[in-house]
């Protein structure tokens, strides 16, 4: 993660609500990413990076986080 705002006008300008309204699980998580990804992806493009670096970066860092991910067994979660 990257330094912190007190602005909060710059969490509104940047993040995006996603509706909770008439969706699945599966449908609300995945637009909540989607959202996210695309509000971070405003931000870095207005920060001034280039879109192949904005791929890149957001490629790496899903791609740790799916390498990271360990599920649990059904026994530890019950």
């Amino acid at each position: 993660m990257t330094k912190t705002s007190s602005d909060s006008s710059d969490h509104d300008l940047f993040v995006t609500k996603f509706p909770k309204k008439d969706f699945g699980i599966v449908d609300y998580l995945q637009g909540r990413v989607h959202f996210a990804l695309m509000d971070q992806m405003k931000l870095m493009s207005k920060s001034g990076m280039e879109q192949e670096q904005i791929k890149n970066t957001i490629i790496k860092t899903v791609t740790e986080i799916v390498d990271n991910f360990e599920p649990k067994k059904e026994s530890e979660s019950s």
